[in-house]
């Protein structure tokens, strides 16, 4: 299985990235919707698979923004991920971890990042040599405290805190050693989504980044 820290290196050598958690309604929104993050300086795209278009949406986004570096979010079982790298996804996302998903990613051509709340779930994601996850719902889990707290018995473990996550934490987040990237869904909102502001979301992106830079 390969790094996704080493993914973000690729793409994000100056900064550790926001990752947008993308959920597509209507599949023309989709290619759009990439430019204008990626015009905002974020690469990374979660598309998740909330609805019927996100799988194809990952595709097009594929096709059409080679900028872009897009993965798929909410993959839940053997078969979503088999689909996701059919479409061309580089990063795979979960919410949580089972043993049979952490078993069945072994063989995975790129990253794959379960979710993790507990103690108990860093300590199945180790067993099966995953080192990199996602830390979620973030703030409803117990936020940078604690974030800090799972650290300190897994030093191995890098994590992307997701859940919660907006323009006024994400920087205290990213802060922390351990994290190698957040998610959220602050710079693209579904209502900015719905009504094709692309010129919004864009602006929103550089704000962001820019903050970060910082």
């Amino acid at each position: 299985m390969n790094s996704f820290k080493q993914l973000i290196e690729n793409y994000s050598p100056d900064q550790k990235p926001i990752l947008p958690v993308i959920v597509i309604n209507d599949l023309a929104h989709a290619v759009p919707l990439a430019q204008a993050l990626v015009a905002g300086g974020i690469p990374f795209l979660e598309i998740t698979l909330r609805t019927e278009h996100g799988l194809e949406a990952i595709k097009l986004i594929k096709q059409e923004v080679p900028e872009a570096c897009v993965g798929a979010g909410t993959v839940i079982n053997e078969r979503q991920f088999e689909l996701c790298l059919d479409m061309g996804a580089e990063f795979l996302i979960s919410p949580g971890i089972t043993k049979t998903l952490a078993h069945y990613a072994q063989d995975s051509p790129v990253p794959f990042v379960p979710g993790i709340a507990n103690a108990s779930n860093a300590m199945l994601a180790l067993e099966h040599n995953i080192n990199e996850v996602k830390f979620f719902p973030a703030e409803q889990a117990g936020g940078i405290p604690m974030l800090k707290a799972l650290a300190a018995p897994f030093p191995e473990l890098s994590f992307c805190p997701t859940g919660g996550i907006n323009a006024e934490n994400a920087g205290a987040y990213l802060s922390l050693d351990t994290a190698m990237a957040v998610g959220g869904s602050w710079v693209c909102p579904s209502p900015l989504i719905e009504q094709q502001n692309w010129a919004e979301i864009t602006r929103l992106s550089q704000i962001a980044t820019s903050h970060l830079k910082q």
